[in-house]
């Protein structure tokens, strides 16, 4: 196997992980939100300690992931054209 297909492989992988962590980011916001909007109490605290700051950390994480995956997969793509 030659290495830019390794490169490509490497970059399909981080795509497909980066989507999951998207998502999953994604998933923990709208949990938190639910549980904000329906306590009141838990609302109030929240405003002063927000731990949506962990939901915006998957969504960041799986962005960056996707944006390392894609560059990978067209660097392994031009090795493979000018190969």
């Amino acid at each position: 196997m030659t290495d830019f297909w390794i490169m490509m492989l490497i970059g399909g992988v981080f795509i497909i992980l980066g989507a999951g962590i998207l998502l999953w980011g994604r998933r923990e916001e709208k949990e938190i939100c639910q549980t904000m909007s329906n306590r009141i109490d838990v609302r109030r605290y929240m405003e002063h300690k927000s731990e949506i700051s962990q939901s915006w950390g998957f969504k960041v994480g799986g962005i960056i992931t996707i944006v390392i995956g894609s560059a990978l997969l067209v660097m392994g793509g031009v090795f493979w054209l000018w190969g």
